[in-house]
This record gives structure tokens, C-alpha cells and sequence, in this order.
């Protein structure tokens, strides 16, 4: 049974779905998206976990602000804060594609405490290159100018027209449609505020505190997508605690192109993430036993 929430999160309501119970599942969306596009993940774990699909700011049913502000990365990980803190979850894992991936690892860096562990798919810690963050910046403003002067249909056509994003060899007539239709749900300023705030230039990059980030982190990639095959491979190198898999028959939307092999992945992963953490909690627990016998 699913749940719906309206949480005021720094001056920002944020929509956010809830389904299941147990160990706390955060569920980000990519750009373009909403809760819709991670309802088979949500409905997948939701027998074993409390999973909770939010739309980040700007999209589906979440506030629309009018100050950039609102959108950056530093303020969209203030708001999944207040979502937490509003829903008594004191730590959880968390999935996130390509710009939710983004940001649950933007969240993970600011919060470690809150995270048990990241499965992001498709996702990259920023852009570190000054040179190609510049650019980088320059071509998300001219993808937000392109969405005020065309509107979302035309820009939504234009994003989806990129192959490895919508593939309907993967999801067939229907399924190419629905996507579409949920893409369609945004709004201007939400899509164009979202690319100055916290688009991949935008954000601070993240590659110095990735060492720091000890929990289980899983690098999942879609067996066509070369470029984040090419960043994970990189990132796993940084991370302490890291994973890549691939996703067989799948682009870039591993999660949608091929959900039956993604969520194979996805409770294979959180059943050994879950192991670490206990692990992990025990020999924090012992250890703190330890000094205080010995003090």
C-alpha cells in the first residue's frame, strides 16, 4: 500500500511516495523524471523495505521555487534532510539514477552518518576539470534557454530523441509513451531551474571526500552506456567500499530498460550492504567497549 506525504523541507514542499516496511530505501529520480520512473524499484523492494520515492525539487509534484537557490545541490541535500527528519528515519540506503545519483551521493559526502549504503546507476561525482565544468555550465544554460523558449514538449522530445536514454527496443511502444507522458508532468522553470542549480557542472564535484565515504557503495552501469561505464571505473578507484556491475540488455536507464536484471542486482546488493552495516555496528560497539573497559 502506498503512501503519499507533502513535506515542507526548507521552505520547499516536497512529494514523496512510501511504500513497505523496514530498513529505509531513499529513492531518487533523474532529470526529466519523478517518483513515476522509480515505481518498479519502489514495488520491487517494498517487501522487504521501507522504501521512500521522492520528487526532487522542481519535478513531478514537488514545489517549483522561482529562486535558482532552491536548486542547488548543497539546498536539494538540506531538503532530503528535512524529509528524514520529518519521517523519523535516522539512516537509510539509498538508490539514485544519473542526477538522483548525483545527489545521494552529494547527500552521503555532507551526511555519512545517514547513509548505509549508495546504489547509484549511471551517476558521476561532478565535474573536477575547471575547463569542463565552464563548459559544462555554458551547455546546461543553453539547455535551460532551449526549455523557456521551445517548452517541455519540444524539450522533452529533443532529450529523449538521445537513444541510450529511451530506448523502445528496451520498452517497447507503451512503454516509450509512458515515459514520456511522465516527462511531460514537469514544468519549465522546474527543468530549467534544476540545470543552473544543481546540473553536473553546477554542483561542486565530489572526487576529494569520495575517500571518505566508507559505506558499501555500487557503481550500477547499463551494459551499452560506455561514458558512465568509463566514470564508474574511475570513481570505484576513490571509494573505499566499491562495486561496479553491469546490467545486461540495457542503456543508461539500466533501472527501466531492464528492470527484472536491476532489481536482481538491487536486493543482492542491500542484502550484503545490510550484512556490512551490522558488521560494521558490532565492531564499532566492541571496540567502543574495549576503550571505555580500558580507560
Amino acid at each position: 500500500m502506498m503512501q503519499s506525504h507533502v513535506i515542507d523541507a526548507w521552505g520547499v514542499r516536497l512529494h514523496v511516495e512510501e511504500m513497505g516496511s523496514g530498513t529505509p530505501v531513499v529513492l531518487l529520480h533523474g532529470f526529466t523524471g519523478s517518483t513515476r520512473a522509480m515505481t518498479c524499484i519502489a514495488e520491487g523492494l517494498s517487501d522487504t523495505y521501507r522504501t521512500l520515492s521522492i520528487d526532487l525539487v522542481g519535478h513531478g509534484r514537488s514545489a517549483v521555487p522561482d529562486d535558482v537557490d532552491a536548486y542547488s545541490m548543497t539546498a536539494c541535500v538540506a531538503q532530503l534532510g528535512a524529509v528524514l527528519e520529518e519521517l523519523d528515519v535516522r539512516a537509510a540506503h539509498w538508490i539514485g539514477y544519473s542526477m538522483g545519483g548525483r545527489v545521494a551521493l552529494s547527500f552521503g559526502v555532507a551526511h555519512p552518518e545517514q547513509m548505509m549504503s549508495a546504489l547509484l546507476i549511471g551517476a558521476s561525482a561532478g565535474v573536477r576539470d575547471l575547463e569542463m565544468r565552464a563548459a559544462r555550465i555554458l551547455d546546461d544554460e543553453a539547455l535551460a534557454e532551449r526549455i523557456e523558449r521551445d517548452g517541455v514538449e519540444a524539450f522533452v522530445d529533443f532529450w529523449t530523441s538521445q537513444p541510450l536514454l529511451v530506448d523502445e527496443r528496451r520498452l517497447g511502444a507503451r512503454g516509450v509513451a509512458e515515459a514520456r507522458e511522465m516527462r511531460l508532468a514537469n514544468s519549465t522553470q522546474g527543468l530549467a531551474g534544476s540545470l543552473r542549480g544543481m546540473g553536473a557542472g553546477a554542483q561542486p564535484p565530489m572526487h576529494d571526500a569520495l575517500p571518505d565515504l566508507r559505506v558499501p557503495v555500487c557503481l550500477a552501469v547499463g551494459e551499452d552506456d560506455l561514458k558512465f561505464s568509463a566514470i564508474a571505473a574511475e570513481l570505484s578507484q576513490k571509494l573505499p567500499n566499491p562495486r561496479v556491475e553491469f546490467v545486461l540488455e540495457a542503456g543508461h536507464a539500466a533501472h527501466t530498460d531492464n528492470p527484472t536484471a536491476f532489481l536482481e542486482l538491487a536486493r543482492r546488493f542491500l542484502a550484503d550492504a545490510e550484512a556490512w552495516n551490522k558488521t560494521s555496528h558490532c565492531a564499532a560497539k566492541a571496540a567502543s567497549t574495549t576503550q571505555t573497559r580500558t580507560t
